[in-house]
């Protein structure tokens, strides 16, 4: 990833160029925690982007908010930094409507990703009535533990003494974790929903507290939390969610799940987005 252009002094430029969009392969993560195909898990990850702006073919400028949805079975996911720069290259560019950015964005991901991208455009007056939401569940925040341990540490995790079998939701804002690059903070919050024999919450709790100074994108944060859960818990069904704050401009928001039928998630707005 000698190219990758996260932390770099960037020329910006602000006329169309496709060639800006860096991909990373997943498999690179992947083989660090033994992911192979066929891949354990189905999801996608859901790219907001809100400074997005062209010019109409008048040459007035034209603004929205773009959501992006990858596969999370995409040989690659997109470098941020070289996303908003792309973004930036539209600013000077005139398009008819709104369709017209849409396919060709469309058309410019899918190439780099090597995967078929979904791209929905919404006006700012479209987000009029829109509320802020929130995981639901069991917040396990509330938990009173003592904490020692802020480095990634699967062994944290474990099933609850009561060998019960259950099916429950539980969610955590206090994941946070680093870019693998910059080193700067990546903050989100996570639910976790599962069917089989109990999960101990405190250990989870413990276990997610110990991303505190782990560097790794979002993504592959989510698939580790993921693979840790399954390998260490057994679950019958799984499916991990992580809505991160944003970061110029744009949040990520991996989902990662064992239920065949998983084909779309709710994409709501948290307090922190």
């Amino acid at each position: 990833m000698e190219n990758i252009l996260l932390g770099k002094k960037t020329a910006y430029k602000d006329e169309y160029d496709p060639t800006l969009l860096y991909p990373i392969a997943r498999k690179l993560a992947r083989n660090q925690i033994g992911v192979v195909a066929p891949l354990p898990f189905k999801g996608f990850d859901i790219w907001n982007c809100y400074e997005v702006s062209w010019l109409h073919y008048s040459g007035k400028p034209e603004v929205r908010v773009m959501e992006i949805i990858i596969s999370a079975d995409s040989e690659n996911i997109i470098e941020s930094k070289s996303l908003k720069l792309y973004l930036n290259s539209l600013n000077n560019t005139k398009f008819n409507d709104d369709n017209q950015v849409i396919e060709l964005m469309q058309s410019d991901l899918s190439k780099a990703i090597e995967s078929p991208v979904t791209i929905r455009c919404q006006t700012l007056d479209g987000y009029r009535n829109l509320e802020l939401g929130n995981f639901t569940g069991i917040n396990i925040d509330l938990l009173d533990v003592s904490i020692c341990d802020y480095n990634i540490n699967a062994n944290l995790l474990s099933l609850s003494k009561e060998k019960l079998l259950v099916e429950e939701v539980l969610y955590s804002n206090l994941l946070k974790s680093n870019c693998c690059v910059t080193g700067q903070p990546d903050w989100a919050s996570i639910q976790i929903s599962y069917k089989g024999l109990k999960i101990d919450h405190s250990a989870l709790l413990k276990y997610l507290i110990s991303f505190r100074n782990h560097q790794e994108f979002h993504e592959q944060c989510v698939e580790r939390i993921f693979i840790d859960i399954k390998n260490r818990c057994n679950p019958e069904k799984l499916t991990v969610y992580a809505r991160y704050t944003r970061r110029g401009g744009v949040d990520i928001n991996p989902i990662r799940s064992t239920d065949l039928n998983v084909t779309h998630i709710e994409n709501f707005r948290q307090i922190r987005q």
